[in-house]
């Protein structure tokens, strides 16, 4: 009867988290989507992957829209025997983003059920959980692959706990596999590298407990190694996507140096520590987990727009010159924000009152929880400083595998939001539940951590402006005190309202515990002021962030890459900033499809107006000199610092010729040109003249200076391709584009000597085969970043197709995976029935 009683009441959570999901999300029962910037440029980058998959019904892994072609890894390509990640899609089968909200919701229900078999405790905590207003801003950016990813942290930890804590041996491996499979199936590689740096704090402290034979040393061995199997077959189920991803990473910007400067060094793996750290979190902004605009919201707040009309007026009222007008503009930044980072969607708040009870939580905890998470807090909150705290961050650099291929270390926080509503409901229940915990120890806790908590708020107050200044060091060097004053006074304000906000709540939270303790107040009646109030507060700052602006009419989300105007879209982009830039990019859009719609051959768009190197508005209509993406080939990317970063009037434009760059759009958004560029070297050619580089700084440099229609420039490492294979000026010779797709290009061939060809294709050392007269042939790298081939005298037909083996033997390791999990949960549920049932006959006999 109990337990029935149980599965009733997981059965409501389940439809509370969904009706919360919904309420949080209401544009979607008008048929309404997000307008995700991320995913904005996702549509226009993976177009070409997607009209090739809808057209052939075939995946290709690799696409000529961006960047003069990258694979698709990154960008949304499909595998066969893919099955986990189908399980993935099905578990994601609510409309966005309720489906995200949902499992963050439900996986943490899952962890809290756990770790502390009370319902109402991981229902609490889930809401904890499932409203981190980091998620909701990652969420409204377009994050979705690090939120997928997050969806399945919680449910994760509950399976390694089941093993550890619970000694559910069969049912942590299947959870630990499953959703280990999933959360990789997720790709985001960085939030899972998070995860993992935390957990190894649980690894240690259940090795230090079995030292300390507070456990047997014989169950910790055998849990680690079930959970290091099911870590392993659950990597094993994504091998396709992990096997084809550490192929290409090597290639990339996170892979190793090519270059030598003043930056970073040839060999060196990873990414230079100034891009790394960039989004560094300041180490009182820290504080903003407890209060969300302690160094002010995200950049563009609404308040920013009042601020800004109130300076400007100050302006005209007080500045007389053009020197004074000058000084001034080189102290503004953001105005609603004054943090350390660059700048920000928002602040990673946590919940105030989540903070008091999570703090409360390492006092009144097990000792099981309490030392490993307070353990992986500190870690993460260390790591997240990134660029202020060196020290530490050096380490990592330097010492720990992988760190240095992740940026925005302020991102780690993510674990931070996993551990305190887990801690927060752990050490609620004990204070609740725990007769081992004294009332005189509970009061003397919630008085000095709720004194604590309350004083440090009110100090804030009193004396914030002093402590936390309110303005930037280049505010405060550049900006007269007449404007400073404002923006201290206006931003101490939006603090003001934050903070009397926080002690409130956290008020509220500590008298409803203090009236449990005196027996005046129901414990269910508590729990349920702390979650009302606690959802109140983060539902509240959440929707600054992601709210009914977010959703947009279905024709936007779907193709925002506008063409035509009129007054009907002019009505409905009005006063929303998410829309404004497709009504602004209608000509530069309308452009670029006309280019398209005129010449349909091969080639690529040098797109001058949008930002070249972020913006994928070209790559939906055609290839693209640039595009949008974290994860660009090391190549392409040093070809773009030493070229486009300065734009000289004469290399950048050899640049382009050499990508084959037909047209150039230029002007500006309103009246946007089409300039055809007839020196563009088209899509292969043959060089009689070969230019031997003894370095890649040679070869780099060398490009933008040759003529690379009759040169080209080789590495001196590939001097031996040409042995035994002579080139010859022949001046009659020709080489033509006959057949194009991404992943196959064929041409037609003639000379009478023999040839270099070089390719306007980008150079990939893995995947790419050629073939002359259907004859495997190798190929080299010409021009620091293409490809070319030795194409001996006569009529022939050159091929060259993607066909990365990686695939095909990354399926059968991901298929044999996915059975063994099925294979041992089969078995172990069979062993464990069987088991049961001998309990039972023994139990009846006696």
């Amino acid at each position: 009867m109990a337990k029935n009683k149980n599965l009733i009441y997981i059965a409501i959570s389940l439809v509370v988290f969904i009706v919360l999901a919904f309420l949080y999300s209401t544009p979607v029962f008008t048929g309404k989507q997000l307008f995700q910037h991320d995913i904005v440029q996702y549509r226009g980058g993976a177009k070409e992957l997607l009209d090739y998959r809808a057209d052939t019904g075939n995946e290709t892994y690799w696409s000529d829209s961006m960047f003069g072609g990258m694979p698709t890894y990154q960008m949304g390509s499909q595998f066969k025997g893919d099955i986990i990640k189908q399980i993935d899609n099905k578990l994601n089968f609510l409309p966005r983003p309720v489906n995200y909200l949902f499992l963050l919701f439900g996986g943490f229900f899952l962890l809290g059920m756990v770790a502390v078999r009370n319902w109402k405790y991981a229902l609490l905590g889930a809401t904890f959980f499932g409203l981190s207003t980091y998620f909701y801003i990652a969420i409204a950016a377009g994050h979705n692959g690090k939120i997928n990813t997050i969806e399945y942290f919680a449910p994760l930890l509950a399976g390694i706990l089941l093993v550890y804590i619970r000694r559910q041996y069969i049912w942590g491996f299947i959870v630990t596999t499953l959703f280990m499979g999933l959360q990789i199936a997720a790709n985001h590689p960085q939030m899972t590298y998070y995860l993992f740096l935390a957990l190894g704090f649980l690894f240690l402290s259940e090795l230090i407990r079995a030292i300390q034979k507070k456990i047997p040393m014989k169950h910790f061995l055998v849990s680690s190694g079930i959970i290091a199997a099911s870590c392993l077959i659950g990597v094993g189920m994504n091998s396709q996507r992990i096997m084809a991803n550490a192929e290409y990473i090597k290639e990339t910007v996170r892979g190793k140096q090519i270059l030598t400067n003043n930056s970073h060094t040839e060999g060196n793996s990873g990414m230079d520590k100034e891009s790394m750290l960039m989004w560094s979190y300041g180490k009182l902004e820290t504080l903003n987990l407890f209060i969300p605009r302690l160094m002010g919201g995200g950049s563009q707040e609404p308040e920013g727009k009042e601020m800004m009309a109130k300076i400007q007026e100050l302006i005209q009222e007080n500045v007389g010159s053009q020197t004074e007008y000058d000084r001034i503009s080189k102290g503004f930044g953001n105005l609603t924000y004054w943090g350390d980072q660059p700048g920000t969607s928002g602040p990673a708040y946590q919940g105030a009152i989540v903070c008091f009870l999570a703090i409360l939580g390492f006092f009144f905890a097990w000792k099981k929880y309490r030392y490993w998470i307070l353990g992986a807090t500190i870690l993460t909150v260390f790591l997240a400083w990134g660029s202020n705290f060196m020290v530490f961050s050096d380490f990592f650099i330097d010492f720990v595998p992988f760190y240095n291929k992740f940026r925005a270390p302020s991102s780690i926080l993510v674990v931070v939001e996993l551990l305190f509503p887990l801690i927060a409901i752990i050490g609620l229940y004990r204070f609740f539940t725990d007769e081992k915990l004294t009332e005189e120890y509970k009061k003397k806790i919630l008085l000095y951590v709720g004194g604590g908590t309350l004083g440090f708020v009110l100090i804030l107050l009193i004396f914030g402006k002093a402590l936390l200044g309110f303005h930037t060091e280049n505010e405060k060097t550049y900006l007269p005190p007449f404007l400073l004053d404002y923006l201290v006074d206006e931003r101490f304000k939006l603090f003001r309202i934050d903070a009397i906000k926080a002690f409130i709540y956290v008020a509220i939270a500590a008298a409803a515990l203090f009236l449990v303790l005196k027996q005046k107040l129901n414990q269910n009646i508590a729990l349920l002021i702390i979650g009302v109030v606690s959802l109140f507060d983060l539902w509240s700052v959440n929707k600054r962030y992601l709210n009914d602006d977010n959703y947009v009419d279905k024709i936007f989300a779907e193709n925002p890459f506008q063409t035509e105007s009129s007054d009907l879209m002019a009505e409905k982009v009005q006063g929303n900033p998410n829309l404004e830039p497709i009504l602004a990019n209608v000509n530069v859009n309308k452009t670029l499809e006309t280019i398209a719609e005129k010449d349909k051959t091969h080639y690529r768009i040098f797109n001058n107006i949008l930002g070249t190197f972020s913006e994928t508005n070209t790559s939906y209509f055609k290839s693209s000199i640039g595009g949008y993406h974290a994860v660009k080939l090391r190549r392409y990317d040093d070809v773009i610092n030493e070229y486009f970063q300065v734009m000289d009037s004469v290399k950048v434009p050899n640049i382009l010729n050499l990508l084959n760059a037909k047209y150039l759009v230029l002007g500006g958004p309103e009246k946007p040109q089409a300039i055809p560029n007839p020196r563009a070297n088209g899509n292969a050619w043959f060089v009689s003249d070969l230019k031997f580089a003894d370095s890649p700084n040679q070869e780099i440099k060398s490009i933008g200076v040759i003529d690379s229609k009759r040169t080209a420039v080789i590495a001196a490492s590939d001097k031996k391709y040409f042995d035994r294979k002579p080139v010859q000026a022949d001046s009659t010779a020709f080489i033509n584009l006959t057949k194009y797709q991404p992943n196959e290009l064929e041409f037609k061939s003639q000379s009478k000597t023999p040839q270099l060809a070089v390719f306007s294709e980008i150079y990939y050392p893995h995947g790419w085969k050629f073939f002359i007269d259907e004859k495997e042939v190798p190929y080299i790298k010409a021009d620091y970043l293409l490809r070319a081939v030795h194409v001996p005298a006569g009529n022939h037909h050159v091929r060259m197709v993607f066909e990365p083996e990686v695939i095909e033997t990354g399926k059968w390791f991901s298929l044999i995976s996915f059975g063994l999990f099925i294979l041992l949960s089969g078995f172990g549920i069979f062993w464990m029935n069987k088991n049961k049932k001998k309990e039972i006959l023994i139990e009846e006999n006696a």
